[in-house]
């Protein structure tokens, strides 16, 4: 990469020095050939088998970029990258492709530069989630409070903004006036400048849903900008969308097409779950005050609807685990039913999950809890020897990974199982989060015990 840069800064740079430093990394040699020869970068399909013949139909300093690109995004996600990282990389090639097919109505050169500028828009960013070690750390914590602003949050543990990074390290590597003025900011007038701010932005907005506000008000622009009508420029936007993934795979980088919004409608609706379940963070004060709610309610004598809807919202919106379900014993006690769940996904068990109470001949955990009358944290090594109670069916249900069980009490009389877990995200369970959980179940019996006792007892 440094001698990528290097090239850079030389006035009369020759083909024969690019390609003796790209010769120099077969991996290298081959990924920039293979972009070479992808339509992308080769619309004429003529076979390219040398580095000095992709300099020749491709450019040298296209070829410089996308050595340098491909280097880069080699670099960061050889090690085990951060989620953070993934996430932006993958809207990063969204933006490229956007704002590259963006380019191609309004220029007739220099969409390749259009498509790097784009895609290291956030290149200070990248560079931060890909090698800052315990700073890194640090800022991950910072942001997930409640209420953090991403800005001031950046600037105080970094001391500067990510912004300033990225321009700094555009300056420094020579990466184009196109990706200089970008993401300075200025020169929208430049239609080069403004593909990639429109690429950007649609790369953003479509986290949020194609049929969102920001991408109606967005594309409306793109159809201005480019001459056409709303309609042509949406299904420009979704093809560009669907393009993105093949490009991605190009580069080297098939781990991230996942990450890119799909525009069929049902993976999106899996794949927004999925993002606001990554997004979900404990909230103290909403805990503290669901754990308050529920302490009056032992003397109110509370309804049990209510006492149930203050448990669930507790446990998934202030403890923060993802998916909650409340499965009470019904039907004369013979089976499991869900009475209450929340967060994403969690529909289907609400209208299809059922499990007999007695199997002998496979006995499971929820009968398992509430006979031994102790909360357990699934997934870890003092309770592995308990996974054959997960039988298969429930395992169609739940997944795999960790989870929260405990029985549900009134007083002495079984009321069901509480289940939670933070399986769409992935993200490993905590053992603050167990803590409070088996105060939520605890304090929940206590209530349900209380109804139907005289007052003042």
């Amino acid at each position: 990469m440094f001698d990528l840069h290097s090239l850079a800064q030389r006035d009369h740079a020759s083909v024969q020095q690019l390609a003796d430093v790209l010769l120099r990394d077969a991996a290298l040699t081959s990924k920039v050939l293979r972009v070479g020869n992808s339509a992308y970068y080769n619309p004429s399909q003529e076979p390219i088998r040398t580095i000095s013949r992709a300099i020749v139909l491709v450019g040298f300093e296209n070829v410089r970029l996308i050595g340098l690109s491909l280097s880069l995004i080699d670099g960061l996600l050889t090690r085990a990258p951060r989620e953070q990282l993934q996430e932006l990389l993958a809207r990063s090639f969204h933006a490229a492709v956007q704002a590259r097919n963006i380019a191609g109505y309004v220029i007739s050169r220099d969409q390749e530069e259009v498509f790097i500028a784009a895609l290291l828009y956030r290149l200070g960013e990248l560079a931060f989630w890909g090698c800052a070690g315990d700073q890194a750390d640090e800022l991950a914590q910072a942001l997930a409070q409640p209420g953090a602003d991403e800005e001031q949050t950046v600037r105080e543990v970094l001391g500067t903004s990510f912004r300033h990074l990225t321009t700094g390290l555009i300056k420094s590597w020579n990466l184009g006036e196109v990706a200089a003025l970008a993401r300075g900011g200025g020169a929208q007038a430049d239609p080069a400048v403004r593909a990639v701010t429109l690429g950007v932005q649609v790369s953003e907005a479509a986290l949020e849903g194609w049929d969102s506000p920001q991408m109606a008000a967005l594309v409306q622009q793109m159809a201005q900008f480019i001459g056409v009508s709303p309609e042509e420029a949406m299904q420009q936007v979704l093809a560009s969308a669907d393009e993105s993934v093949k490009v991605a795979a190009t580069f080297g980088a098939s781990r991230l097409c996942a990450l890119i919004p799909p525009t069929d409608p049902e993976q999106l609706l899996v794949q927004q779950a999925q993002r606001k379940a990554r997004q979900l963070q404990p909230d103290l004060l909403l805990m503290q005050q669901a754990l308050q709610d529920l302490g009056m309610m032992v003397s109110r004598q509370a309804d049990v609807g209510l006492i149930l809807d203050t448990l669930t919202r507790g446990l998934h919106l202030g403890v923060g685990l993802e998916r909650v379900m409340v499965a009470v014993l019904a039907d004369r006690q013979t089976c499991f039913r869900v009475k209450r769940v929340a967060g994403e996904g969690t529909a289907d068990w609400q209208q299809g999950f059922e499990l007999p109470v007695e199997q002998p001949e496979q006995p499971h955990l929820f009968s398992y809890v509430l006979r031994s009358r102790e909360p357990l944290w699934m997934g870890i090594p003092a309770t592995c020897t308990l996974n054959d109670l997960m039988t298969q069916p429930m395992r169609r249900w739940f997944g795999q990974g960790m989870f929260f069980i405990a029985p549900l009490f009134a007083g002495t009389r079984p009321i069901g199982v509480i289940y939670a877990d933070c399986r769409p995200s992935g993200r490993a369970l905590k053992h603050e989060q167990f803590v409070a959980f088996q105060r939520f179940a605890q304090l929940s019996g206590r209530c349900l015990a209380a109804i139907g006792k005289p007052q003042g007892r």
